[in-house]
């Protein structure tokens, strides 16, 4: 029996467990509500999980005698799942101004600050971790691991760069009086990021270290847009649903196709600019074509979920924890995989992907609700016992 199959028959029961289909002349009214929106991130954090998992396992730049397939599917996928965080964030954070009062008060303080906590946080394990497993380190290299100008934790890129996006979001809020011209200035903002990306070289130190840094990143103002209009488009979308949902469907697979072609054999992202000027057009578009496909795939999810409500007790406690599940699990991905971090030898090599999977799973449990505890004993601590003062950084509440 090939046990792959029961990953993915558990991971269906995970997604539709609970869930409930609407029937004809019958919507999910709520389908952007927060716990409806919590359920859809915390799927999206387990294939994020996978996704690193898949990499760990069968990504073809790995020596082929480490090779295992089992996770193919998951191991381009990781950016489309981001782009579900990146979308609930500008969404959260529009429904939360609309609707909470003075809710730019203390915004910083609140919603940034924490996040900045729970980062440096991060690094601070991670950097204990490397040490632990024998990584060789002077004084100068754990300093720059502690400042975070260099990546610990190098899957904590997205907690490194959201309070940005926040920030962003805060003064295109504050001081535009329109907010059509808010969003746009966030638009802005996020294209100029994507423009230092794309001038940036692909470097294994420092910040903005390749594409995924940026390959999604224009979701987070189309939420924004989405929150603004979202009436007006879930009413668009109502007529001819059907028809609608199997466009989406179809525009996933066409896109994400678009973009493996785009990144693989068109352009690619890979060379230095400055010596060829093109490469900055082909970096760009390159991130056009899988901004599309984020595009089409988030498309599909609202559109599905307009008829199919989701919703359980697993999805509902880890959409409680996204950040702090987004923050533990690459450890045991290293520590479980062929190597740790390609610098020294994991704790235990796990060749069967099942297992792998299961193994780094189930660690990753208690090691989320440690975190969640420790993260908001410090944020407590250095920023006092206030109301609220623990945010959700994928999803604004």
């Amino acid at each position: 029996m090939d046990w792959m199959y029961l990953v993915y028959f558990l991971l269906g029961i995970v997604l539709f467990f609970g869930a409930r289909a609407y029937k004809r002349g019958e919507w999910n009214e709520e389908y952007t509500s927060l716990p409806q929106t919590k359920a859809l991130l915390g799927f999206s954090a387990l294939g994020v999980a996978l996704h690193h998992l898949a990499q760990k396992s069968c990504a073809p730049w790995h020596p082929q005698w480490y090779i295992v397939h089992g996770l193919d599917v998951f191991v381009d996928m990781g950016f489309l799942f981001v782009a579900v965080f990146l979308f609930c964030s500008g969404l959260g954070l529009y429904k939360s101004w609309k609707t909470k009062p003075n809710y730019l008060k203390g915004f910083f303080r609140k919603r940034v600050l924490p996040i900045v906590i729970a980062f440096y946080l991060s690094e601070f394990i991670y950097t204990g971790v490397r040490l632990l497993m024998g990584q060789q380190m002077d004084t100068a290299q754990i300093l720059w691991y502690l400042s975070g100008l260099q990546l610990a934790n190098m899957n904590a890129w997205y907690v490194a760069v959201i309070p940005f996006f926040y920030a962003a979001f805060f003064f295109a809020f504050r001081f535009c009086r329109r907010e059509g011209a808010a969003i746009a200035w966030v638009f802005v903002f996020s294209l100029l990021y994507t423009l230092l990306g794309v001038l940036l070289d692909h470097q294994s130190v420092w910040w903005m270290r390749g594409e995924w840094w940026y390959n999604s990143i224009l979701l987070f103002p189309l939420g924004l847009l989405f929150g603004k209009y979202e009436k007006q488009v879930t009413a668009f979308f109502k007529k001819g649903y059907w028809v609608w949902l199997a466009l989406s469907f179809a525009s996933v697979f066409l896109s994400f196709y678009l973009a493996k072609l785009g990144t693989d054999q068109w352009w690619g992202y890979y060379g230095e600019t400055w010596g060829d000027p093109m490469k900055l057009w082909h970096r760009f578009f390159c991130a056009c074509v899988q901004w599309l496909a984020c595009l089409c795939f988030v498309w599909f999810c609202f559109l599905f979920r307009m008829k199919f409500r989701l919703g359980n007790g697993l999805l509902a406690l880890l959409g409680k924890v996204t950040l702090e599940f987004y923050l533990m699990h690459g450890m045991f991905v290293d520590m479980f995989g062929y190597n740790f971090l390609d610098i020294c030898k994991s704790i235990v090599y796990i060749k069967n992907v099942p297992l792998f999977v299961l193994t780094v799973l189930a660690c990753s449990v208690p090691a989320t609700a440690l975190f969640h505890f420790l993260w908001k004993g410090v944020t407590r601590l250095l920023l006092g016992k206030k109301k609220n003062a623990r945010p959700q950084a994928s999803l604004e509440g």
